[in-house]
């Protein structure tokens, strides 16, 4: 795995290429707020945006790429399928439904947001025929864990190609990254920075080490960990040092200093005990 530039990549298990570094947009504002945000992240050079249903800032997301003036084929577009449309039929207009708020005529990933009992193998099963029909070039899952992964595989045609997951130092997931690895899923994080909790004297030692920031710290190590990462910024200059983690390596001693941060802690809710 190489990690020199912001255009740098992962070959999913289909061939598709992913951008290692991307901008998440959970929690930013439809309308301006999004559109900046997008227009620059793009400006800086990144390709990949990732945005959901549920965040209700599709429109903006797809009116920013369409102003950005980046060629469509040098992005990587990520939705999601919300837990309430979830179901084999409601999953196929969902999609209509975010390709049109998008303006895109296919998208590079799309996912099954949360594993909702009984409903995300039909979810899935959607999302096959999405991926067979050419209107999505990759398909995959969010937020499952290993037994979710393995209840998918057992039934499916075309295996997940990614799995985002809330990931970071203070929840490491080694058994989830290792079985992702060993089936040929790319495991991606959301939050990676922890929702801004970035008080810990263990990064903020490394940090100043390699004369960087904690964030650029951390997204670093989830690159060095085979783990793709969307940090979510609406700040130009944040994005922008978001961005610059491809001039620095850290050491094992480092990497390993960060995993032994792991508290198994998580922000968001927990994908066994969930009820939206």
């Amino acid at each position: 795995m190489t990690f020199s530039q912001l255009s740098d990549y992962t070959v999913l298990h289909n061939g598709v290429k992913m951008p290692w570094l991307g901008l998440g947009v959970w929690r930013v504002n439809e309308g301006n707020e999004v559109e900046h945000a997008v227009k620059a992240a793009i400006q800086t050079g990144y390709r990949s945006i990732d945005t959901a249903a549920v965040y209700g800032n599709e429109e903006g997301v797809g009116k920013a790429i369409k102003e950005s003036g980046a060629k469509r084929e040098d992005l990587f577009i990520t939705t999601k399928v919300w837990n309430a449309d979830q179901g084999y039929d409601q999953t196929l207009q969902a999609f209509e439904d975010s390709r049109k708020k998008l303006g895109l005529e296919y998208l590079d990933l799309y996912l099954v947001h949360w594993p909702v009992k009984g409903k995300y193998k039909d979810t899935y099963r959607a999302l096959e025929k999405l991926y067979k029909d050419g209107v999505v070039r990759a398909i995959g899952v969010s937020n499952f864990q290993v037994h979710h992964l393995q209840d998918v595989i057992n039934d499916c045609e075309v295996k997940p190609m990614v799995n985002q997951v809330e990931y970071h130092p203070l929840l490491t997931q080694k058994p989830l990254l290792s079985f992702c690895k060993e089936n040929g899923i790319q495991l991606e994080a959301w939050s990676p920075l922890m929702q801004g909790n970035l008080d810990q004297q263990v990064l903020q030692t490394i940090a100043q080490k390699y004369s960087k920031s904690v964030a650029q710290v951390i997204l670093r190590w989830d690159l060095q960990n085979g783990v793709v990462t969307i940090p979510k910024s609406i700040t130009p200059s944040r994005i922008e040092e978001n961005s610059k983690v491809f001039d620095f390596e850290l050491s094992d001693d480092d990497m390993e200093a960060i995993d032994g941060l792991n508290q198994n802690h998580r922000f968001g809710p927990d994908p066994d005990n969930f009820n939206f």
